[in-house]
């Protein structure tokens, strides 16, 4: 992978370095000052579980945590992320073992072509951190910023609503 992100297309014209803390991994990378997060953490540092869907703020599949609240990375900035912790999908749970919400989306069938799953489930952690799932309008309401194209919403419901009571009754995530 190069050391340096791009926009797509064009040549880095205003390159900046920073320290991106990615997963509990520092990376010290030099951007350009345009590059989005999802473009600096699927082109250069090779972590494609975040989805570029719209590429414009509206499907959520690119959803990412920054300091614990989720944002969307296509919206975001990588050199808004120095000195914040980024979690992405892949460092969601220990290698090896699966996050409650990523187990509760298995055992409730909440994906079918799981393009959109990784925003998803890292939404259901953060709405489930905020409290906001205590009731399947509550988690609608919530989780209305992701779309799916394939219609799985009533899965995704009862997997969050699942994840949620597990979480709560071992004392949170």
């Amino acid at each position: 992978m190069s050391p340096s992100e791009t926009v797509p297309g064009q040549a880095a014209e205003n390159p900046l370095p920073v320290t991106l803390r990615i997963n509990g991994e520092s990376h010290r990378l030099e951007v350009d000052s345009r590059a989005t997060l999802l473009d600096t953490l699927r082109e250069t540092l090779g972590l494609t579980g975040s989805k570029k869907g719209c590429d414009r703020g509206e499907c959520g599949a690119c959803t990412v945590h920054v300091d614990g609240r989720r944002v969307l990375a296509c919206m975001t900035l990588a050199v808004m992320a120095e000195g914040r912790e980024v979690t992405t999908i892949e460092g969601l749970a220990p290698a090896g073992a699966l996050h409650p919400v990523q187990a509760a989306f298995i055992a409730h069938d909440a994906f079918q072509c799981g393009f959109c799953t990784p925003g998803q489930i890292m939404s259901a952690v953060a709405l489930i951190r905020e409290g906001g799932a205590g009731s399947p309008d509550a988690i609608r309401e919530g989780m209305s910023g992701n779309l799916c194209r394939c219609s799985a919403y009533p899965q995704i419901v009862a997997a969050v609503q699942a994840a949620a009571q597990a979480t709560t009754a071992a004392g949170g995530i």
